[in-house]
């Protein structure tokens, strides 16, 4: 079961919907860049935690010059998307924010295809197309 893409993607979704609520709850009297920085220390915590028990760690010279851009590139986003959210929880309902925030879901099938070559099927784009009209049926005033 661990080993399915199913299972992760999952727990990555349960995890992600309890982000908005901790968020939310935390971002309440305090300002939302720094509540984004102490949660950023809590996953390098966490992270470099999980990497020293499962003996994960890994040199820093095994990888490539491709993977380091691409690795960079993908912590920048992280960090402005993180910038982002934390910023419109300080503002918005939770849920209201995070079906927005899921659209991102829209943008990577949209991206995978233009960009990764990736196809979905009809039946895939027509899902695709459900998430953003529900992201926005939900969002919408």
């Amino acid at each position: 079961m661990t080993a399915s893409w199913q299972f992760w993607a999952v727990l990555s979704a349960l995890f992600a919907s309890l982000t908005a609520i901790f968020a939310k709850l935390g971002v309440e009297n305090v300002g939302s860049d720094f509540a984004t920085l102490i949660r950023t220390l809590v996953i390098l915590a966490v992270l470099s935690l999980i990497l020293t028990i499962t003996g994960s760690w890994q040199g820093l010279s095994t990888i490539s010059g491709r993977s380091w851009l691409f690795l960079v590139l993908s912590g920048c986003a992280t960090g402005l998307s993180w910038l982002a959210y934390f910023r419109a929880l300080k503002i918005g309902q939770a849920a209201e924010v995070a079906p927005i925030d899921k659209l991102s879901v829209v943008l990577v099938a949209l991206f995978g295809a233009i960009f990764l070559g990736e196809r979905l099927s009809l039946s895939g784009w027509l899902g695709v197309f459900l998430i953003a009209a529900g992201a926005l049926l939900v969002a919408w005033r």
